[in-house]
């Protein structure tokens, strides 16, 4: 990260449906499961890739004030690159796709292991996570949990997460891993990689069933609880979630605000300790 800084500046980390661990959403997608890097040649990714190129290309103002994929970096405007220059996307010479700068390859289960390699768990640090779920156990299996409570996007998703299997001609992405462990998801992200970091080594955790069980919280381990709900509840549709999506954002804050009160005096960025006066 950048010099001269300290993990005293932040006082605690909430997280709400994040993919700490990796997605086996992207295998189905049309990511390889041999590397977590490239993509398989016919998939939909491939078809995605295509349409991105194609938008961003194409450059048209109002479009990409309506949404912005973050490629302007990448300058692959017809107004700067020409036609040649889309063929040299579209073969995947330049841009994007060409050089990994993209979300898909870190979101595997091998590139989030390789990201979480230089992740730390501070002993000053709060840490708490909400992990989504729209799937339940019936008879050893693992299906959608049901039809009303799932978005019509992510319902389909939400089984064949559920019922994904790692090739198995293929090396696991890590020794002990097991596919039952993967089969409760959200539709985007499975839940066992929403919980806490957990790969290449887990960090202290605990599971909690309610929130009355915050009040003694503990700096420097993840604390998770399990909510019942598809991503687009929290992530893209907030007014699907409704009031649970206002009594989960007032127990985060109201959390920040004991943490705020608690014994050990914060460093500010550019601001040593004040020493403690002797009693």
């Amino acid at each position: 990260g950048f010099e001269e800084t300290n993990e005293n500046w932040v006082l605690s980390v909430t997280s709400l449906s994040g993919a700490f661990n990796g997605t086996t959403r992207t295998y189905l997608d049309g990511m390889r499961t041999d590397d977590g890097i490239s993509m398989k040649p016919i998939s939909l990714l491939q078809l995605c890739r295509i349409g991105v190129i194609m938008y961003d290309w194409m450059d048209i103002s109002w479009l990409k004030a309506y949404y912005n994929f973050g490629f302007d970096h990448f300058n692959i405007s017809w107004k700067k690159t020409g036609v040649r220059g889309l063929v040299d996307c579209l073969m995947g010479n330049t841009g994007p796709f060409a050089t990994g700068d993209w979300i898909l390859p870190d979101l595997t289960i091998q590139g989030s292991t390789c990201l979480n390699s230089n992740l730390q768990t501070f002993p000053s640090t709060f840490y708490f996570s909400y992990a989504t779920k729209r799937t339940r156990r019936i008879m050893g299996m693992t299906i959608p949990s049901g039809v009303l409570g799932i978005h019509p996007m992510l319902f389909l998703r939400v089984f064949q997460m559920s019922q994904w299997r790692f090739p198995q001609h293929v090396s696991p992405p890590y020794k002990g891993y097991r596919d039952e462990e993967w089969q409760e998801n959200d539709g985007a992200l499975n839940t066992i990689s929403m919980t806490h970091p957990r790969l290449p080594l887990e960090h202290p955790s605990q599971f909690i069933t309610s929130d009355s069980e915050c009040q003694t919280l503990q700096p420097g381990i993840w604390y998770y609880k399990i909510v019942e709900a598809d991503h687009i509840t929290f992530i893209v549709n907030r007014e699907r979630a409704g009031v649970q999506f206002d009594l989960i954002y007032d127990s985060i804050f109201q959390r920040c605000r004991k943490h705020v009160f608690r014994k050990i005096p914060q460093t500010l960025p550019n601001q040593s300790p004040s020493p403690r006066s002797p009693r």
